[in-house]
């Protein structure tokens, strides 16, 4: 079942929204913890496994803890809950707690700030980029075992953040309605009146500021300016296309938002369940491609700091990486895995064809654009 109130997910540089207190309950603080299973390991301290000895003490140790706080993690975004699910089946020793799954990057940030030693503190994050880069003084620096698959590209060089899956800014649509998009061209025709949406404010969710930038780079601009795409977003809303409706599975399947820019995962996913729509097909468009990774992080001051270790070698194991595959999303260890031979190469072959050059904005890019949009997505959209 797939559901998108969904975590607006923030995007670099953007202009984050002010929150309250996340409601992250407890009283208790971390130095109630439980010890370590007698260990002498400082496991907030540990860059490795080797630093608890063996991947079987790193197990005790995490045992030992009983419990992992995760949070911002929605079960039915890129298949964590069967993530989730098999954490738990495989550590049934360790309770998982799921805080607040719909919360933004710099919210995930602002409860470990808020929660600084309590035992309800996150002890991992799941982040958009530029939210990791400004916060890596929060992390603590970790090497998980299959560290050398990673792409150096996609990884902080002493672990502080690292890559996770990521995916392709797409268009989702119902093929019982429309014919598959071609370009952008295509969308502000009058056969889309009323018809196209994008997942959250670009202001505030890194998706919906994915989609500007794919507007722009579609619009033969560059990530330096991202005027092109804010204009593509105006003709739209002047053309009537644009539909400001939040999107998640049950608008997709009433037919509410029949068109969607969206992550080529979280589209893909429109189309599975019971309650997903069979007709809902995916695209991602030819010419630049627009693509981004979310970022794996440790909370310095985790109050189960080898839970949290323990979790991140979950995470890129070949099973959760093939996990994220089949919730549609590109693991970062995919190409050492398709070269081992231990990816799921039918699941690798039912992701959406995607185009030869693809762009992923810088932090500057990004800052500069999120200080663009906040200045003038509100008018170009009214």
């Amino acid at each position: 079942m797939a559901r998108y109130t969904r975590r607006a997910r923030f995007g670099a540089g953007i202009a984050l929204a002010a929150t309250a207190a996340l409601a992250l309950s407890g009283c208790a603080t971390a130095a109630d913890a439980a010890p370590e299973g007698g260990s002498d390991v400082d496991a907030s301290a540990a860059t490795s496994v080797t630093d608890f000895g063996t991947f079987a003490d790193l197990e005790a140790a995490a045992k030992a803890e009983g419990q992992l706080n995760v949070i911002a993690l929605p079960r039915d975004w890129a298949n964590y809950g069967e993530i989730l699910d098999l954490f738990a089946e495989k550590y049934p020793e360790i309770t998982i707690n799921e805080a607040s799954p719909d919360v933004s990057s710099a919210e995930e940030i602002q409860a470990a700030e808020t929660n600084q030693g309590l035992d309800t503190a996150p002890d991992v994050f799941d982040l958009g980029l530029t939210v990791a880069l400004q916060n890596t003084d929060t992390f603590a620096p970790y090497q998980v075992q299959t560290w050398d698959d990673i792409p150096d590209e996609l990884k902080e060089p002493t672990g502080l953040f690292v890559g996770d899956y990521g995916g392709y800014m797409s268009i989702g649509y119902d093929s019982s309605k429309f014919d598959a998009p071609e370009s952008l061209d295509d969308l502000l025709g009058a056969d889309y009146k009323g018809a196209v949406a994008i997942n959250g404010d670009p202001t505030q969710a890194g998706a919906a500021f994915a989609a500007v930038g794919l507007a722009t780079v579609q619009s033969d601009g560059t990530l330096d300016d991202f005027q092109p795409g804010i204009d593509f977003f105006s003709e739209l809303q002047k053309a009537g296309n644009l539909l400001k409706v939040d999107v998640t599975t049950a608008t997709v399947t009433s037919g509410e938002t029949p068109v969607v820019f969206d992550w080529d995962y979280l589209n893909a996913a429109h189309a599975q369940g019971d309650d997903g729509n069979k007709d809902w097909k995916v695209v991602v468009l030819d010419g630049t491609g627009y693509a981004g990774y979310y970022n794996q992080a440790i909370n310095k001051d985790a109050p189960n700091p080898a839970a949290a270790r323990l979790w991140q070698e979950f995470l890129y194991s070949d099973e959760v990486q093939n996990l994220w595959l089949k919730g549609g999303a590109r693991p970062a260890r995919m190409q050492a895995m398709t070269d081992a031979g231990t990816i799921d190469a039918d699941l690798a072959a039912a992701l959406p064809e995607v185009p030869a050059e693809t762009v992923v904005p810088t932090e500057e890019q990004s800052t500069n654009a999120g200080t663009l949009l906040g200045e003038k997505w509100a008018t170009a959209v009214q």
